[in-house]
């Protein structure tokens, strides 16, 4: 019996392994990483405080993110949380 989950394991790890391609990140990738964890920061720390202009910076930071991905919904997404915090902080002026 145990001879057969090792067969069953190996088995299994074959075809996830297939199913993934390895690549390296490119410098703009990895950076765009990086910046879309602080934005992420940001954004945490907005709802927080309720402060505009930390929803703002981290719109912006997740948006260069999300745009270097080219996931083009995420976009859409991200522009329409910019847009409503920036017509909040002029309005709030």
């Amino acid at each position: 019996m145990g001879e057969k989950t090792i067969f069953n394991k190996n088995w299994r790890v074959k075809i996830l392994r297939s199913m993934v391609r390895e690549r390296k990140l490119k410098p703009i990738e990895r950076i765009s990483s990086r910046i879309g964890y602080m934005g992420a920061g940001f954004l945490m720390a907005g709802q927080w405080t309720v402060e505009p202009i930390l929803f703002i910076v981290g719109f912006c930071c997740v948006l260069f993110q999300v745009t270097v991905r080219r996931q083009w919904n995420l976009v859409v997404l991200q522009l329409n949380g910019l847009v409503a915090w920036t017509i909040h902080f002029i309005n709030s002026l």
